[in-house]
C-alpha cells in the first residue's frame, strides 16, 4: 500500500512502514503526516500486526525531518496549532498516536531534526554503519523543542543539547549513536533490514496483549516519579491479570507446545 510518500506493506505478523521520498532525503510533509497518523490508527487496531519496522527509502537517508522547502514558504508557521494535540507533526509516530505495537527503528544514512522523533519514540533502534545523526534547528533559526524533549529521556542531557546546539557540527556518527545509548546496534548497511527483520520475527512470536501492555507501562513510567510510575506499571498488571495469555503461556509452556496467542487491538 502506498500514499502521501509512504510505503507500507505487512508479511508474517511484522509491518514495515517505509519513509519514501527522495528528492528531499525522505522528509515528510503535511501528505507524509497524515500518511503517517492514518497508518498507525490502522496498526493499533489491526490484530495481525506484532510488530513494526520504519526505515526510509534508498541508501542516504532515513529522514531529514520537515520539508525545508515548506518551511522557507512559511507553511511551517501556518501549521503550529495552539496545542500539540492538534499539531500535523504530533502524530508521526507509535507513541504520538498512542499505538502499543512494539516498533524497530532501522535507520540507514541520515536522521536529521524531525526525523529525530522516530528514534526518540521507538522501541529498539538499529543502525546501519553509514547512519549519521543531527539538528538543524537552530541553525536555521528554528526551535529544537519537541525532538530533544524526547531525546532526553533516553540520552544524556549533555548530549541532547550538544545535538540541538550544534547543528551539523554536533553529528554523531554510528558508533558514536551506540555509544551513548542513541541506538542498540550497528550494523553493516546489508544487514540492517535483515537484522531487523530478525528481531521482529522474535517479537511477533509472543503474546501481542502482554507486549503491548509491557510497552505502555514502560513508556509511561517515565511520564511519572518513581512511585507514581510503578502504580501506572501494576495497573497495567491488573488489567492483563485475566487476559486468556496470562494462562495460555505457561499452558503451553509446560505442555511443549507453541502458544496460541489471543488476538489485541489496543482496545482491550
Amino acid at each position: 500500500m502506498t500514499g502521501g510518500q509512504v510505503h507500507y506493506e505487512t508479511e508474517a505478523q511484522v509491518a514495515t512502514i517505509t519513509l519514501d521520498n527522495p528528492e528531499v532525503r525522505n522528509a515528510f510533509d503535511l501528505g507524509m503526516t497524515r500518511t503517517l497518523r492514518r497508518l498507525w490508527t490502522e496498526i493499533r487496531r489491526d490484530p495481525e500486526v506484532r510488530c513494526v519496522i520504519v526505515t526510509g527509502a534508498g541508501e542516504r537517508a532515513f529522514c531529514t525531518g520537515f520539508d525545508i522547502r515548506s518551511t522557507a514558504a512559511g507553511e511551517s508557521q501556518r501549521l503550529v496549532t495552539d496545542a500539540r494535540a492538534d499539531s500535523f507533526f504530533g502524530h508521526i509516530t507509535a507513541l504520538q498516536n498512542r499505538c502499543f505495537t512494539p516498533v524497530i527503528t532501522a535507520v540507514n544514512g541520515l536522521c536529521v531534526g524531525g526525523g529525530l522523533h522516530f528514534v526518540a519514540d521507538s522501541d529498539l533502534v538499529l543502525a546501519a554503519e553509514s547512519a549519521s545523526f543531527f539538528d538543524t534547528h537552530v541553525q536555521h533559526g528554528m526551535l529544537a523543542a519537541l525532538e530533544p524533549a524526547g531525546l532526553a529521556r533516553r540520552i544524556p542531557l549533555e548530549q541532547v543539547f550538544r545535538l540541538s546546539f550544534l547543528g551539523r557540527a554536533g553529528a554523531l556518527d554510528a558508533q558514536a549513536a551506540l555509544r551513548i545509548g542513541l541506538v542498540g546496534e550497528v550494523l553493516p548497511d546489508a544487514q540492517l533490514l535483515p537484522r531487523a527483520r530478525e528481531l521482529a520475527s522474535i517479537i511477533a512470536g509472543f503474546s501481542p496483549a502482554a507486549l503491548a501492555r509491557s510497552k505502555r507501562a514502560i513508556w509511561e513510567s517515565l511520564d511519572h516519579g518513581l512511585a507514581k510510575g510503578l502504580d501506572a506499571a501494576y495497573r497495567e498488571i491488573k488489567r492483563h491479570r485475566d487476559h486468556p495469555d496470562q494462562v495460555e503461556g505457561p499452558r503451553a509452556f509446560f505442555e511443549k507446545r507453541a502458544p496460541n496467542w489471543a488476538p489485541f487491538t489496543g482496545d482491550d
